[in-house]
């Protein structure tokens, strides 16, 4: 069963990203850092974290400061927007199963030098967020369209992608290429390690509160989604774990939108931006 423990397996920025999107994107506000300090402290993260969060996250332009009288606002920034607006989509449009996959793989060939390790390893941080895994060296592979441009486009590493839209033929099919290209086992253990903290009637009953369950539900569950390839459900297990872990995720979502929302409105100082 999930505890206040879940804190502690998480960074602090990924609370705050849980926080921002829950609370603050598309609401016009930008939030008081003192009251930022007094929901953090209910899922166990010290004020000193908090502010070192918020700090960092200024440098990186993921946040903007305020002034209102003595006190110090935090507001989203045009690229904090977007980074939310991805996870937005992806837990509540996208969604963590793919029971409609049309048979095409977006398909990226490529080769850098030796010397380029820095931005070898970004472009593969980058497949690895768009969906893709190592079918063989220099080539990965994503089930479905994938806008490779919008994913990679900055690396300014065009000369070297080849980038296709394919399908299996005869002897290859989908069955190998989603085993050889994507560690099935390791992706669904992660669901399962999720049902087992959270699929109960009431996970965490040591929280504060419904607010800090929202808080760590909604992080754990963004941070599964983006290491979620998204496989077709048609060449996995019969019994793949995402498909009840979503249905929890959403039940405990609504449980606690309410309640949660209650408490944020009592706690948070905010000014209109």
């Amino acid at each position: 069963m999930a505890t206040l423990d879940t804190a502690s397996e998480v960074r602090p920025q990924s609370l705050m990203l849980s926080f921002l999107g829950i609370h603050v994107l598309n609401q016009g506000i930008a939030v008081f850092s003192g009251s930022v300090i007094d929901v953090f402290a209910r899922v166990a993260v010290s004020e000193e974290a908090v502010r070192s969060t918020l700090g960092r996250m200024v440098k990186r332009e993921l946040l903007t400061r305020y002034r209102s009288g003595r006190r110090v606002y935090f507001g989203l920034t045009p690229r904090s927007t977007a980074v939310l607006k991805d996870g937005e989509h992806r837990v509540w449009r996208r969604g963590a199963v793919n029971a409609d996959w049309d048979g095409t793989w977006t398909m990226i060939g490529f080769s850098l030098p030796e010397s380029w390790r820095s931005r070898r390893h970004d472009l593969r941080s980058r497949l690895v967020w768009g969906g893709f895994g190592p079918l063989q060296n220099g080539l990965w592979v994503a089930p479905g369209h994938v806008d490779v441009p919008a994913l990679v486009g900055d690396l300014d590493l065009d000369d070297h992608l080849r980038v296709f839209t394919a399908r299996t033929a005869e002897p290859t099919e989908a069955d190998q290429v989603v085993h050889a290209a994507f560690d099935v086992p390791a992706i669904a253990a992660r669901y399962h390690a999720f049902l087992d903290r959270w699929d109960h009637e009431a996970p965490l009953p040591e929280a504060v509160d419904d607010l800090a369950r929202q808080l760590l539900l909604h992080t754990e569950w963004l941070q599964l989604v983006r290491q979620d390839p998204r496989l077709p459900t048609g060449h996995l297990p019969a019994d793949w774990p995402a498909i009840r872990a979503e249905h929890a995720f959403h039940r405990l979502a609504g449980v606690y939108d309410r309640s949660a929302g209650r408490i944020a409105a009592s706690v948070l100082d905010t000014l209109r931006v």
